[in-house]
Parts: C-alpha cells; structure tokens; sequence
C-alpha cells in the first residue's frame, strides 16, 4: 500500500482518496508495532469523517497489541493532557485542524506527550504501514476515558484565578471543538462568555474555523464591538490555536502576543529559555533578552517546537502562527491557557490587551503571514534570492530562508502541509517600509 499523506511533523490527506479507514487501520497498527505503547490515547475532532476514522485506528492498535485509551470528540491538546497525565504509552488525535472540509489527519504523540515528526519516528510509521507485514499480537481492549475534569483542573491550576478580572469576553470556537470545554471552564472564571458559532458542527456551517486568514475574523470583531467586550478569542477547529482580538475588534498579531507571554513567563524566572520560531523574531528576541530569559529558534511545526522545546528545558514557546507551548502544559501546545494567561496579566497590570502590545506593535510592525499558491516555489524563491540577497546582512536557513537587512527582514518557506508559498515580512518602526518590500516580494514571488 502506498501511502502518501505523511508530512513533515503529522498526517494529513483528502478523505477517502488519501486518508481512508484502511490507510489510518494501517497506520494505527504500524504505530502498534513501531512505538509498542502498551496502552494509546484516541481522540478526533469534530469532522464528518473524523469517528470513522478513529475507530479503524482502534482498530489497527488494537490488532497490534496496545489498549486503547477512547477519549472521545475532543482537542488535540486534550489526547496530549490524557497520555501525559495518565501514564499512557502514545496518543493519536484525528484531525485535519484548518484545513479544508474533505481533509483529515492524525497528530502522534510517544509517552509523555513528546512529539514523533519526520525527523523522530514518523518515517518509520509510514514505511511500516506501506509494507504491511505485521507480526501476530494479542487483541488489545478498548475502554473510555472520562478525562475532561482532570483537564479542566490542570487548566485552572496554571492560571491564579485571584487575580483574573471580570470581563466580558466574546469566544468563537468556529463551530469546532472548543465550545464544550469553554462550558467546563465557565463556571469557576469570573468571565461573562458572549458565544458566537459556538456549537460543534462538522459541517462548518460559518466557514472552516481558520482564524489565521483575514476573511475569518469579522464574525469575532464585530461581536466584540457590538457587545463592548474587553477581549475576544477564536480558536481553529482543534483548538490547539487560539487567536485574540482587543477591546477595539482588532485583531492582535500572534506574534506580539508571543512576545508578551514571553515576558509573563519570565517574571520571576530570569535565565530562562524562549523558544521562537524564525518567521518573525526581532520583536520576541528583544522583550526575552530584556527580560533576562535566553531566545532560542527552532523550525516552524508544533513537533519541532516541543521537541526543541523539551530539549532546552525551555519554560515557554511560540509561534506567530498562534501556536503556544507551556514547560507546564508537558511542553506541548494548547489554545485554551494563552487567552487565560492574557487574561490573568490584564488582571495583574491594571491594563487592555491593546495597551499591552501597542508600544511592541509600533517598534516592529509586521505583514502577517501571507499565503501565496505557486506552481513552482522553489522558483520564487529563487527570484526573491536574487534580487535581495547580495544586500542582506543576515542568511538563516532554520526553516525556508530568513533574510536580514539593517531596518528590516524577511522569512519565506514552504508550507508543510499545504501546497503554499508563506511570507512574513516585519520592520523597525517603519510601516512605509513594510508595505513597500511586502508588495515587491509579493511581484517577485507572482513571477
């Protein structure tokens, strides 16, 4: 059987012609006999396609050998939490996250929630799962987890709830998978939840739930000013990414909220490591040096940040992208603790969300991630070297191609699980600058 589905940190295809119930059965029973876990957790989102597929990966661990630990619809950072927390030897969450309706995926985690990508054992999956010839095992059982209070504690545990201030805050989880835990978490917060396309959907009735892309934050925006609401968060369908909006409806860059958790992280705990990705960086590295923490860059992808993450023993990581990675979190992402802990340092500093990043906004205005469908990239990319790289004063190469000039930098890589171009391009101080070099890179890449 080929396989060909396995990107560079998970799984993900079209459904069926990629990913079926006899692509994820061989999956799940490679990853039996690969990671041997004994006992794996299984969660899946809340697609169409999504508890088909999670039970022919039970059904794969479990003619492999390993129990299976069933915990239902739920999050990706959920199956994290249950391996973690309970001992389990692996976990597996079905789930294509953003992406377009007739996709799915699978997110693999080993014991202790550490991540498997490309580079720490997915290959070997995927080999395993193509040929096929699976050793006889004893049957594993199935049983049903009842996780959710144990998470909704250690949530609560890493947030001090005196000092969270009572807000009125518009969440929009894009009628994806986070509304039944913002239902767990309301009644012990001191916050008045305004809900917009709150109820699990599969069918995405309000679009693919992508905050990400501009067109998919106006529902959000307008509740927030309709509602006059202190904050607003969305998250994408698998809430492992949250996305935050000020007291305005305006959208807050994740990269500044990185940098603010950052800061938070730290008080308290100088010495210790941040772990950034390299799209946008002035920013994060300036408030972590000046916070007396140490900045640390990995390759963009939830695997490659935990891992990086775990290895420094790094207090705290994140990406532009809304992706946030907490040492007390297991070293793993979540969409549910960077809105609290925003919340909680609102509380803390007597400040609004957009006082809180408005000085950081100004010192390094940045484009955002923009998204660009190329026939051929590795030729754009080529164009844009040429025309910039005898200038710079600064190549990197941790993931795609960072260029660095005195008043300005960009990065540019491939997608790693879309057939995308992406580019991020920030500045010191100078928004003219910015749109001037976006709209040049942007000709250059259009060819």
């Amino acid at each position: 059987m080929k396989i060909d589905c396995f990107k560079a940190y998970d799984i993900r295809g079209r459904v069926p012609d990629q990913l079926n119930p006899d692509v994820v059965r061989a999956i799940g029973r490679a990853f039996a006999e690969e990671i041997r876990p004994g006992r794996t957790v299984v969660g899946h989102d809340i697609r169409l396609s999504s508890p088909e597929l999670a039970r022919a990966l039970t059904e794969g661990l479990t003619a492999g050998g390993s129990d299976v630990a069933d915990i239902g619809m739920c999050g990706t950072e959920e199956v994290y939490f249950a391996t973690a927390h309970y001992g389990a030897g692996g976990g597996i969450m079905v789930t294509a996250s953003h992406n377009p309706l007739d996709y799915n995926g699978l997110k693999l985690v080993r014991s202790d929630a550490r991540p498997i990508s490309g580079d720490s054992g997915l290959q070997a999956i995927r080999v395993c799962a193509e040929r096929g010839d699976f050793r006889p095992m004893p049957h594993g059982q199935v049983r049903h987890l009842d996780h959710r209070a144990d998470y909704i504690s250690r949530l609560l545990a890493s947030v001090d709830r005196e000092t969270l201030p009572k807000l009125k805050v518009v969440v929009n989880p894009g009628n994806g998978g986070a509304g039944p835990v913002l239902e767990a978490l309301e009644p012990h917060l001191p916050f008045e939840l305004i809900r917009v396309n709150f109820d699990p959907d599969g069918r995405f009735p309000n679009g693919i739930p992508n905050p990400l892309l501009p067109e998919n934050r106006a529902a959000t925006a307008e509740a927030v000013r309709k509602h006059g609401a202190d904050l607003g968060v969305a998250w994408d369908g698998d809430f492992d990414r949250c996305f935050l909006f000020d007291a305005q409806g305006h959208f807050i860059e994740g990269y500044y909220i990185v940098g603010l958790l950052a800061e938070a992280c730290l008080e308290g705990h100088a010495g210790e490591r941040i772990v950034h990705d390299p799209r946008l960086t002035w920013n994060t590295i300036e408030m972590v040096c000046a916070a007396g923490g140490e900045p640390i860059q990995s390759k963009t992808g939830h695997a490659f940040m935990k891992e990086r993450l775990r290895h420094e023993d790094g207090i705290y990581g994140g990406e532009m992208s809304a992706h946030h990675y907490f040492r007390d979190f297991y070293y793993c992402d979540t969409g549910m603790l960077p809105w609290l802990r925003v919340a909680e340092l609102m509380g803390r500093r007597g400040q609004a969300l957009g006082e809180m990043v408005a000085e950081r906004m100004a010192r390094f205005p940045c484009s955002g991630e923009l998204n660009f469908e190329v026939e051929d990239a590795a030729a754009a990319t080529d164009r844009v070297m040429q025309a910039y790289a005898s200038e710079a004063v600064g190549l990197d190469h941790t993931d795609g191609v960072s260029l660095e000039f005195a008043d300005w930098r960009f990065n540019l890589r491939s997608s790693n699980t879309e057939p995308l171009l992406r580019l991020n391009v920030e500045t010191r101080a100078d928004p003219a600058l910015l749109e001037r070099r976006v709209d040049e890179i942007s000709r250059l890449i259009r060819g």
